[in-house]
């Protein structure tokens, strides 16, 4: 009994597979700064809470910085990359505005091209909807603070999402105990939405999330109204997370990898239901049910 406490406690202290990169930009003015600074320091204590390491990048040559961390990735570590700052559009090329040179859509998404790990990119700067279609792929999740390059005033946007991505309860939509990128994007989209409501101003950021590779990004309002026979994006996006429940670290990096492909799995069987006799249905059904039952079985200790 001893034994197992004993390795239970300490596979508990151990670090999730996984990296974090904030990227804190050039402040603008001093009011920015400290917001900016405040995002970071609510980053930095959500990931101490979810035993994820973080690195900040910011100074001058930010961009040069990030170039050279980004191919030093591992390649068996997932990879989170947030952008916290102010973003541009001159009518071709949206960019985020770093300490030093800045950088664009097409040079983070070569830094990015050789990295065959999953990659999650939290792009919470103005103009930052212009990165989607640049970054978008397979293995990646895409969100943005806005809907366009063209949207260019101050993002609120990334504020709520700081706030919400450590674990806010007011996020945790599916109430267990955890907030994923999904429900950190909506808390944020709908945060900001009340905010210029409530001051009667023209919405001037409308975040997007995409995570299918197609490159068309999903807006909140599409995933809570969703149109008959669209294709949104938000599966994967709603299965990452950076801080786990307690029952959620109950299972290895591993086998929430299986997991969460047996979830998708499950869906696409349940979007071919009409296409399926029954037999071939249930036999599948039963399959995926049974590995999945395996995997929350193995994650409990023997009696």
């Amino acid at each position: 009994m001893r034994l197992w406490l004993f390795i239970v406690l300490t596979c508990s202290l151990q670090a999730r597979n996984l990296d974090v990169i904030i990227v804190r930009g050039a402040d603008g003015d001093a009011e920015y700064g400290k917001k900016f600074t405040a995002q970071v320091e609510t980053w930095k204590a959500a990931c101490t809470k979810g035993d994820v390491p973080v690195e900040i990048i910011s100074g001058e040559e930010s961009a040069a910085k990030l170039e050279k961390r980004i191919a030093t990735a591992k390649a068996e570590r997932p990879l989170w990359l947030v952008l916290i700052g102010h973003g541009t559009f001159d009518g071709r090329e949206a960019k985020f505005n770093a300490e030093g040179p800045d950088f664009d859509a097409k040079q983070l998404a070569g830094w990015l091209s050789p990295l065959k790990q999953e990659i999650a990119i939290i792009h919470c700067a103005s103009s930052s909807g212009g990165f989607v279609r640049p970054l978008a792929g397979k293995g990646r999740v895409i969100i943005t603070a806005t809907k366009s390059p063209d949207e260019v005033f101050y993002a609120r946007f990334g504020e709520h999402f700081a706030e919400a991505i450590g674990g806010l309860s007011e996020a945790d939509l599916d109430q267990d105990k955890q907030v994923s990128l999904l429900e950190a994007f909506r808390h944020a989209s709908k945060a900001v939405a009340t905010f210029y409501e409530n001051e009667g101003r023209l919405a001037t950021e409308h975040a997007l999330v995409e995570d299918n590779g197609d490159g068309t990004a999903t807006r909140r309002e599409m995933l809570e109204s969703p149109p008959a026979e669209a294709k949104l994006d938000g599966e994967r996006a709603a299965q990452l997370v950076l801080v786990l429940s307690d029952e959620e670290k109950k299972l290895t990096d591993a086998q929430r990898t299986k997991r969460d492909a047996l979830e998708r799995d499950l869906k696409k069987l349940r979007d071919e239901r009409t296409k399926l006799d029954d037999a071939t249905y249930y036999t599948r059904l039963e399959k995926l049910l049974r590995e999945l039952g395996e995997v929350y079985g193995s994650s409990r200790p023997a009696t």
